[in-house]
């Protein structure tokens, strides 16, 4: 079953504490989405090291239930 933008960004916002989550859904097909997600907790962090802090509050889905996530990760200015 595939998961909703509201799903993807419960995840997030429960994983990743005071983050703001947009979440777009790019194909209309339920499969691929966009994310930006700009939080606090990536401040200092490398681009990777914050991708890898949002596919670890999507629990595993990434790749399986969901297919594709475009990300667009940023501290607050």
């Amino acid at each position: 079953m595939a998961m909703t933008a509201g799903d993807i960004e419960d995840m997030i916002k429960a994983g990743i504490p005071g983050a703001k989550v947009t979440i777009r859904d790019l194909a209309g097909d339920g499969d691929h989405f966009a994310a930006e997600v700009v939080a606090e907790a990536f401040r200092g962090k490398t681009r990777v090291q914050q991708h890898q802090m949002v596919y670890e509050a999507l629990q595993g889905n990434m790749g399986d239930v969901l297919h594709a996530l475009a990300l667009q990760t940023s501290a607050p200015a």
